[in-house]
C-alpha cells in the first residue's frame, strides 16, 4: 500500500499540462478529422473506463456494470462496436483522450472548472454530493449511534487525517474546507488505492476517514455495515462523461442521446440495478465476483489446466464455456448436447465423454475437440486471431458448415482465410435457398447467424475477462 503526502493544490493540472505539452503535434493531427466521422469510419467507439463494484465488473462469468450497460446502449445508438481502455488514473486518462487514444472517458467524473479547462463534459449523467466515510464502532445499535462521536460538522475535521484517491476532486474540496474552518486537515493521497478500496480500509480499521461521492458510498456501505456516510462535505455536484476539446459534433450527438435516454425506462432500470439493488452486497462478497476474488467460475482450476494443453488463454476457454453452458455441467440442450462443454453425444463419445463424466473430463474432451478442429482447418488460415474465430465457429456449427462458407467466399470473390466480413458473411447466407443449394455447398442449410453471434459474443466476453481478471 503506497501513500504520498500532498503538498500542492494543483497536482492534477500540472501533471496533465506536462503530459499534453509533450504531445502537441498529436493533438493537431486529431483536429484535422471530425471525431464522430472517425468513430463511424473506424466502426468502434473506444472508451476509457475503470473497474469497480458499480461501473464495470465480472460476476459469475458475466460482464456487468452501470457504465458497461450505458455504453452498450450508446454504442448501439451509434451503430458501432464498443472497445474498452481500462485505466484507473484520471490524469493519465485525460492525456490519452487528448492524443486520441480513446474517444470518451466514462468515469462519472465530477464536473469542475479546473477539469473543464482540459476536457469538455457531457450533460450530467447524474448528480451527487461528496460525503465523509467514517467507521461506526462495533456492537452499536441504531438507537445508540446518536451518542457516538461521529463527525457531523465540518469544523470537527480539524486535525483529522483523511485518505483520498490521488487526483480526485475530493482534494480541492478538503482544501476549501480547511480555509473555511481555519484549521488543518491532514490530507494523504493514495497513488495505488481507489475510493472503493479506501472505504474497505475504513471498515476494517486500517484508516479512520476517506471521502466518496454519496451515491457510490451508499452502495459500498451495503457491503460494510459499520460504515457511516451521512456527513456531506459539499453541495450537489454534476457527474458526467468527458470528451476532448473540439469534438463538437460528437458531443452534440452524445448529449442529444443522453437527454432522451435518461427519460426512458431502460435508463431507470440500469440505474436501479446498480445503485438501488439490495442484492449488490451479496454479489460483491460472492466467491465469483472477479474484482475481489479474481475468479470467473468454480471450475477455473480445471479450465486453466486444459487451456495450457491447447495453447489458449484460459480466459478464452472460460468465455467459450460460459457461452455454451453458463458453467452448468448438468445442462442438456434441445439438440441433445450436454454438459459444461455442450458436446453432441456422438462427438463426446469420440473423446470418451458421457453425461456421467466429471467436469474435468468434460472440459478435457472439449479441449481435445478444439485441438482436432485446429488440426482439420486449412493451414492457409495463418493469422492466429482469425484461426481462433474459425475454431469457435466450427465448435458451434460444425466444421463442414464452415468449409461450405469458405467455398462460397472463394466462389464470390471473398477471402476464404478471413472470418470477419468474409467467411462469416456467407455463413449467415447459408440459411437462404440460393446459397445452401449452391453447387459448392455440400452440407445444406445452416443457421449461420447464430454462429456469427456465438463467435462475437465469446470474443467480446473474452475481452471483458482480460480487462478485469488476471491471466
Amino acid at each position: 500500500m503506497t501513500y504520498k503526502p500532498v503538498n500542492k493544490t494543483i497536482i492534477f493540472l500540472l501533471a496533465l499540462l506536462f503530459m499534453l505539452a509533450s504531445c502537441k503535434s498529436d493533438r493537431k493531427e486529431i483536429k484535422e478529422q471530425d471525431l464522430l466521422a472517425t468513430i463511424k469510419q473506424r466502426g468502434k467507439l473506444i472508451v476509457a473506463c475503470n473497474y469497480n463494484s458499480i461501473d464495470y465488473f465480472i460476476y459469475k462469468g458475466l460482464p456487468m456494470g452501470f457504465q458497461l450497460e450505458m455504453l452498450k446502449a450508446f454504442s448501439k445508438h451509434l451503430g458501432v462496436k464498443l472497445e474498452f481502455l481500462i485505466t484507473n488514473n484520471l490524469a493519465s486518462t485525460a492525456g490519452l483522450l487528448a492524443i486520441g487514444k480513446c474517444d470518451l472517458i466514462a468515469f462519472n467524473i465530477t464536473v469542475t472548472k479546473q477539469r473543464s479547462q482540459i476536457v469538455d463534459f457531457s450533460i450530467p449523467i447524474m448528480q451527487t454530493r461528496q460525503v465523509l466515510v467514517q467507521r461506526i464502532p462495533c456492537k452499536t445499535t441504531e438507537s445508540s449511534i446518536k451518542n457516538i462521536k461521529l463527525i457531523r460538522y465540518l469544523a470537527d475535521l480539524h486535525d483529522k487525517t483523511i485518505y483520498i484517491q490521488k487526483n480526485s476532486v475530493h482534494y480541492n474540496q478538503l482544501m476549501d474546507i480547511q480555509r473555511i474552518i481555519n484549521g488543518k486537515i491532514h490530507i494523504i493521497e493514495s497513488d495505488s488505492l481507489e475510493t472503493e478500496q479506501l472505504m474497505e480500509l475504513v471498515a476494517n480499521g486500517s484508516i479512520d476517514y476517506t471521502v466518496a461521492n454519496e451515491n457510490f458510498a451508499l452502495v459500498n456501505k451495503t457491503y460494510y455495515n459499520n460504515l457511516d456516510v451521512k456527513t456531506p462535505i459539499s453541495h450537489v455536484q454534476n457527474l458526467a462523461w468527458a470528451v476532448r476539446h473540439q469534438s463538437d459534433s460528437f458531443l452534440l450527438l452524445l448529449n442529444t442521446w443522453l437527454r432522451k435516454f435518461k427519460t426512458t425506462s431502460q435508463y431507470q432500470m440500469i440505474y436501479d440495478k446498480y445503485y438501488r439493488n439490495p442484492r449488490s452486497a451479496n454479489m460483491v462478497h460472492h466467491e465469483f465476483y472477479a474484482i475481489k476474488k479474481g475468479k470467473i467460475s468454480k471450475y477455473d482450476k480445471e479450465i486453466k489446466k486444459y487451456s495450457k494443453m491447447i495453447g489458449w488463454d484460459w480466459r478464452l476457454l472460460a468465455s467459450l464455456i460460459y457461452q455454451e453452458s453458463n458453467f452448468r455441467p448438468e445442462m442438456v440442450g434441445w439438440s441433445g448436447a450436454f454438459g459444461i462443454m455442450q458436446m453432441m453425444p456422438e462427438t463426446a463419445k469420440r473423446f470418451g465423454v458421457t453425461q456421467k463424466s466429471s467436469v474435468a473430463e468434460q472440459i478435457k474432451g472439449g479441449a481435445r475437440l478444439k485441438m482436432l478442429l485446429d488440426k482439420l482447418l486449412p493451414k492457409e488460415i495463418t493469422d492466429p486471431e482469425e484461426r481462433t474465430k474459425f475454431i469457435l465457429a466450427s465448435y458451434n456449427a460444425g466444421l463442414e458448415h464452415i468449409m461450405d462458407a469458405r467455398n462460397l467466399a472463394k466462389k464470390y470473390g471473398k477471402n476464404p482465410n478471413l472470418w470477419t466480413d468474409h467467411v462469416e458473411y456467407f455463413l449467415k447466407l447459408k440459411s437462404k435457398p440460393k446459397f445452401y443449394n449452391d453447387p459448392v455447398v455440400k452440407h445444406g442449410y445452416s443457421r449461420g447467424y447464430e454462429t456469427f453471434c456465438f463467435v462475437n459474443e465469446v470474443l467480446e466476453r473474452y475481452k471483458h475477462y482480460k480487462n478485469i481478471v488476471r491471466k
